[in-house]
């Protein structure tokens, strides 16, 4: 996934790369034009960093609607000579699916678009995803012929086939080709499914990895060979390592979080945390201090998962370290400490903002604890991360924080965020915005009644309006 350039906050295009509910609003009152353009470089260009976990699609499907925008753009997005060369799903993921919500919303030329670039386009699987969700069955059926068209009749062609029905997220366009009228299309499809699962059955008999019976040794080497190829396994090892480890293998294991290979030494320090090992903290303190990179991640990602009482205390003589280890005891003390710790979490919050930025990814615990140990003074930070981060969820955590901190919250961000391109940010939205507000009326209406819109969101908006409002 490519690294994308956000627009700063101030301005409509950051605003709308990021999701925010003030895009929305600032778009609804801009020159059209200029508001089409900054919408379609967002639809065009994914401005998410990680596209897996943030929303923009609806959120960029009803501004489209409430622009009156067309489809022009995202046709030649679609079918522009590169999505021959540039296959990877992020050049056109983001398209496809703005037009699955607009297929949903009764845009006929979304539909048509979706189509034809099952059809004809190099992410076929994502559109025809879509329109498995949207399309009906003759729709469906009528992309069999050109769809099959991809897979050659040869063994390579066939196999490619089966791999693609066994890891379709939507298999129901599968299923009404299985049961085709037309045998040389069913036959086909049944036959690439049945191979599928004989796949899957065979590599079920034939698992890779540890098996009953292994030493700790070989536990350890198995994570190794991982390291060595790149391959973190010391999570599995550390498991399986529960399974096959007795007291007698304690000092082996303890050798092993000293001075073990890589491999060996993440699946120990892992395996002791795990078990709250009276040694664990010193490990983990010796392995920051002397490891490699790999293995003070494994060491600071042990330590955060522990959940002793003793664990909580050296959090707090570890709080004020300049190193992973002391940003790791801010994230515990977020999660884990008490309302005593609220300045160490405050301050580790601070340093995180001030030493790595609004997007540093440890800010999303550090921003849970501000809210949970109810950090009032915690709010202007709070304000700057929700304002810069190009995060929609860190954006939606900071709002949860923000609900819980800060008294101007439900006349402030709260109105905006019920535009958010988050559903939780919606939901926080939804049962803190003032209503004293016009505007935020009319969108509790609103998401009341789009079929759209998350069922979570819709709850917390009937709990603020009554029924008979809902449905006017």
């Amino acid at each position: 996934m490519f690294d994308p350039v956000i627009a700063p906050s101030g301005t409509l295009l950051g605003l709308l790369q990021r999701g925010r509910g003030d895009g929305t609003l600032h778009a609804l009152t801009a020159p059209r034009a200029e508001a089409l353009a900054a919408l379609n470089h967002c639809v065009l260009h994914d401005p998410r960093h990680d596209w897996q976990v943030e929303n923009r699609s609806l959120y960029y499907a009803r501004l489209l609607l409430d622009l009156g925008g067309e489809l022009d753009a995202i046709e030649a997005h679609l079918f522009d000579p590169e999505d021959t060369l540039d296959t990877e799903e992020s050049r056109t993921g983001l398209a496809l699916a703005v037009l699955g919500h607009l297929a949903s919303y009764g845009r006929r030329d979304a539909l048509a678009l979706l189509r034809r670039y099952a059809a004809t386009g190099t992410n076929w699987a994502w559109a025809l995803d879509e329109l498995a969700l949207r399309d009906d069955d003759a729709g469906l059926r009528a992309l069999a012929v050109p769809v099959l068209a991809r897979f050659s009749a040869d063994a390579e062609g066939e196999a490619a086939l089966a791999a693609a029905v066994r890891d379709a997220f939507e298999p129901r366009p599968w299923r009404l080709w299985a049961e085709d009228p037309r045998p040389a299309i069913a036959g086909r499809v049944r036959a690439a499914h049945e191979t599928g699962c004989f796949d899957r059955w065979q590599r079920q008999l034939s698992p890779t990895g540890p098996r009953p019976g292994w030493s700790v040794r070989a536990v350890f080497e198995w994570a190794q060979q991982g390291a060595e190829r790149g391959a973190a396994l010391h999570v599995p090892a550390a498991r399986c390592l529960a399974a096959v480890a007795g007291p007698d293998d304690r000092p082996e294991i303890l050798r092993a979080a000293r001075q073990g290979t890589d491999g060996a030494r993440c699946t120990a320090l892992r395996y002791l945390a795990d078990g709250n090992d009276p040694d664990t903290l010193a490990l983990i303190e010796a392995a920051v201090s002397d490891g490699t990179p790999a293995v003070v991640e494994a060491a600071v990602d042990a330590f955060e998962r522990m959940r002793s009482v003793a664990a909580v205390d050296r959090a707090r003589a570890w709080a004020g370290r300049p190193d992973p280890l002391g940003a790791a005891a801010g994230r515990m003390l977020a999660c884990r400490g008490g309302a005593g710790d609220r300045d160490l979490v405050l301050a580790a919050l601070r340093e995180a903002v001030r030493g790595e930025g609004p997007d540093a990814p440890t800010l999303w615990t550090l921003v849970d604890g501000a809210g949970r140990l109810g950090i009032a003074c915690a709010a202007p930070v709070l304000r700057h991360v929700y304002r810069e981060t190009a995060s929609s969820h860190l954006r939606g955590r900071a709002a949860r924080a923000l609900a819980a901190t800060d008294p101007s919250f439900p006349a402030g961000f709260a109105v905006e965020c019920l535009w958010d391109c988050e559903e939780s940010t919606r939901e926080v939205a939804a049962r803190n915005a003032e209503t004293a507000d016009l505007r935020v009326v009319e969108q509790l209406r609103r998401l009341a009644a789009d079929p759209a819109e998350e069922a979570e969101v819709q709850t917390a908006v009937r709990s603020r309006i009554e029924p008979d409002v809902a449905t006017g």
